[in-house]
């Protein structure tokens, strides 16, 4: 069996004494359209943000093609970094920063050789993709929310990942718009690319998914593949749960 992209194992996650995830394990291999789907506050986001190592396991371990996340140095988290990218459900934009400065970042982390006018090049390119037209001087404030969403998704796509943790990437968008980001998804996973993605829309699971993984009370209580994703009579009623 091929090494998965992301594997979980025996993962489990507390804050303030409250225990959130409990004991998931799971493996993702490349290529792979992964939903994590469930009720609301059943720990989803989580596991999509301990998958994306932004937190730290308080048992278990988290691997990206083997190597322990937690465990990795400095030039391997970076590298990791450059390879994964995340839009967060409220966008994650810093307040203090105008948007070119928010997406100039993460091009000067992972590429600080590169030279100013080609970042721009870059900014540009990745703004366009998703459909961002106006002032790219303007802080998120200025911004509506579904503005935020695709400056945060065009700033996921600025290094050239090739694995995508997205965490109700469409919510807040305007049906063009979110058509917009979807074909994006679609052309990022017949790329050979991964994805991992939260969401309650199961036409949206339905069409983009290999598998979907339910969670609930911090657990893993089903994984549906393939095509039981459309037999599966009872499978939209607990997707759209809320």
């Amino acid at each position: 069996m091929a090494e998965p992209v992301i594997e979980m194992k025996d993962v489990s996650f507390s804050a303030q004494n409250e225990r959130i995830v409990r004991e998931v394990s799971l493996r993702i291999a490349e290529g792979t359209a992964a939903a994590l789907a469930g009720p609301s506050g059943g720990g989803k986001s989580t596991v999509l943000k301990l998958a994306a190592g932004l937190l730290v396991p308080s048992g278990g371990g988290v691997f990206y093609r083997g190597k322990n996340i937690a465990s990795m140095n400095r030039v391997q988290n970076l590298a990791f970094r450059r390879e994964a990218a995340v839009v967060f459900q409220d966008s994650a934009l810093w307040a203090n920063q105008n948007l070119n400065q928010i997406l100039e970042l993460p091009l000067k982390i992972h590429f600080p050789e590169m030279e100013s006018r080609k970042r721009q090049e870059r900014i540009q390119e990745a703004a366009g993709i998703v459909g961002y037209r106006r002032d790219l001087a303007v802080r998120p404030a200025m911004l509506s929310m579904g503005e935020q969403k695709l400056i945060a998704f065009a700033r996921a796509l600025l290094c050239h990942p090739s694995l995508l943790f997205l965490d109700e990437w469409t919510e807040s968008l305007d049906d063009s718009a979110a058509q917009r980001l979807i074909g994006i998804v679609r052309r990022f996973k017949a790329e050979g690319k991964t994805i991992i993605f939260i969401s309650h829309d199961f036409s949206l699971i339905q069409s983009l998914a290999d598998c979907v993984i339910m969670i609930d009370e911090g657990r893993i209580v089903r994984r549906i593949e393939g095509e039981q994703i459309f037999k599966d009579r009872d499978l939209a009623k607990l997707v759209e749960e809320d």
